[in-house]
């Protein structure tokens, strides 16, 4: 479950990012990398619990899916984090330092 959220994220952030990026500055490569990464850590991770579990793979409980499900979500979350944080920092329309040296 944790690869299908990241997976998704990932895409639906390249699809974004590729319609936008000859004249985008907010830098959603960074964030299609974040979550590429985090896609190929799952998918790597899924074939070794497969080589450990073998059909066993294919029927995970309930619980697992939920806490694979709550993973995957916060692997995104956090991922949309470290990237707003890197936005903010970058500042590339100029509003945080716009916001900062407003004068009255």
């Amino acid at each position: 479950m944790t690869l299908l959220v990241t997976a998704l994220a990932a895409s639906i952030c390249t699809v974004i990012w590729y319609k936008t990026a000859p004249k985008s500055k907010m830098n959603l490569g960074s964030l299609c990398l974040m979550y590429w990464g985090a896609s190929l850590m799952w998918l790597v991770d899924a074939i070794f619990e497969y080589a450990e579990l073998k059909e066993a793979y294919f029927t995970p409980a309930p619980e697992e899916m939920l806490n694979d499900l709550f993973l995957g979500l916060s692997v995104v979350i956090l991922g949309l984090i470290i990237w707003l944080v890197i936005l903010l920092i970058r500042d590339p329309k100029g509003v945080v330092k716009a916001a900062i040296f407003k004068k009255n």
